[in-house]
Order: C-alpha cells, then sequence, then structure tokens
C-alpha cells in the first residue's frame, strides 16, 4: 500500500524534532561556512541534523531507504525511501533569518508520498501527503481559490536560480499582482497555507523537492514538473507550484513549451 502509515507519520514528526534540536543550537552562532562543490553554503548544523535524522531512520525502519543531501543515499531503491534537507536555504540560516526550513520526505517506489517542512525556531511544522489533509502544526490548512493571474502572487527564491526559465518567469511576473523573492521550500509551505499562489524554480534537486509536492497537493494546490507531469524520484528539478489546478493551467503553458 503506498498511502503512509501512523508509524511513519509519527516517525516523521521524531524527525523534525530531532533535526530541529541540532539546528536551534547553532541558530546565530559563529559557524564556520564552508563551501561545497557547487559552491553552495555548508554548515556543521547541516551535517549534524542530517546524522541524527539518518540514526533515527535505521534504528527504527532499518529496512528503509535514505536519500541526504548531505551524505548521500543508501538502500534507495528500497520500497520505502527516506528524503532529507536538514537545512533547505542555509544562506539564511547563516545570516541568521529564519527562511530556512528542514525538508523531510517519503518516497514510495519513486513517488513522494509523504512531506513535511519545518522551521525549527518558530516551531512551525508542516505535514501533508496522500490521503493525509495538509496541517499546520496540527490544525488543517489550505491553498487559496484564486484563479486569475492578476490576482497571484508570484514566488521564487531568486531569479538569478533561473537559467532557461528566466525569461518566461519574468512574462509571467508581470501578469501577476506582484513577485517576491527568498524563501527556499518555505515557499512552498506559503502556497499550502493560503498565503502565497504561485512559485516557479529550476535546477532542484530530490531533496528539494520531495517533501514539498505532498504538502502543497494536499493541501489543494497543484505542484508538477514543468511539462505538467507529477514529480518521482527522477524528474529534472523544473517545478511549478500553484494554489489550485485552475491557476497551475493558467501559469503552466509558458514554462511546458521551453525545451526539456
Amino acid at each position: 500500500m503506498s498511502v503512509p502509515q501512523s508509524d511513519q507519520i509519527e516517525l516523521m514528526r521524531r524527525l523534525a524534532q530531532a533535526s530541529g534540536e541540532v539546528i536551534r543550537r547553532y541558530y546565530r552562532s559563529e559557524l564556520a561556512i564552508d563551501d561545497k562543490a557547487d559552491a553552495s553554503p555548508v554548515t556543521r548544523a547541516d551535517r549534524e541534523a542530517e546524522q541524527a535524522m539518518r540514526a533515527l531512520i535505521q534504528a527504527v525502519r532499518p529496512q528503509d531507504g535514505i536519500i541526504g543531501e548531505e551524505y548521500g543515499s543508501e538502500n534507495e531503491h528500497a520500497e520505502w525511501v527516506w528524503v532529507l534537507d536538514p537545512v533547505d536555504g542555509t544562506k539564511s540560516f547563516t545570516v541568521g533569518r529564519p527562511l530556512f526550513v528542514t525538508l523531510i520526505g517519503l518516497l514510495h517506489r519513486g513517488v513522494p508520498v509523504l512531506g513535511a517542512i519545518h522551521q525549527p525556531i518558530t516551531g512551525d511544522f508542516w505535514l501533508g501527503g496522500d490521503e493525509l489533509p495538509t496541517t499546520l502544526n496540527g490544525a488543517p490548512v489550505h491553498a487559496n481559490a484564486i484563479a486569475d493571474l492578476a490576482q497571484a502572487r508570484l514566488g521564487t527564491t531568486g531569479p538569478e536560480y533561473l537559467s532557461s526559465g528566466r525569461t518566461a518567469f519574468d512574462a509571467l511576473a508581470a501578469r501577476c499582482r506582484y513577485p517576491i523573492y527568498g524563501g527556499d521550500g518555505f515557499l512552498y509551505a506559503q502556497v499550502a497555507s493560503g498565503w502565497l499562489e504561485l512559485v516557479i524554480e529550476e535546477g532542484l534537486k530530490l531533496h528539494d523537492f520531495a517533501a514539498l509536492a505532498p504538502v502543497v497537493n494536499a493541501a489543494g494546490g497543484r505542484m508538477t514538473d514543468w511539462q505538467g507531469q507529477a514529480l518521482t524520484q527522477t524528474s529534472a528539478g523544473r517545478v511549478l507550484a500553484a494554489a489550485n489546478p485552475a491557476l497551475h493551467a493558467l501559469a503552466l503553458p509558458a514554462f511546458q513549451s521551453l525545451p526539456v
């Protein structure tokens, strides 16, 4: 059965708690910042938070696979695979801005079916997935019903991260109410809660989007790749998240026509 079970949902909560305890110890501290091969920053908080989550998964569900941003893959072809991004938005974390999040996704045979978005400083915790409507701190949330681009607010982490989609993004932004920048995975929590209507990004990796799609979709939104296809373990990381299917259908054509 692909529907997440109660023990997996409980484990996701425990993973958020365990990683949050690590991250809070280092927040707004004098912390060394290292540069990875792709020039993205990483800190001790990223590494130790992922280690804490991996240890917990191995203790509770040793049969499952794990794919993490910092420590790679193990048993990645298992039926159930946990996908971990301990600090999504490390740049925000390093400057003391609480817009970073911890992302925890669960794949069933390569398809994201459960996701959590945790902001460890505020304690906000979004959880949603197949047959599990999205909640924020235990209370139901729902993406909004705006289906007019002129009223829609459009977000992306930064236009500099858009390469092939930059022109299409700018054209869409001109049709929307206004664009906002910054937020990484937090942007998608905003869509799920009805605070934002559209997010366009490209270049995401599995650990960036595996947790996000279940949360957005279970809140009544729609999150796909730029071809309108559901996101899977092999998706290229060019994503469109919208507050509802009607708005998604209005925004998709400009990106759907871009070369894959």
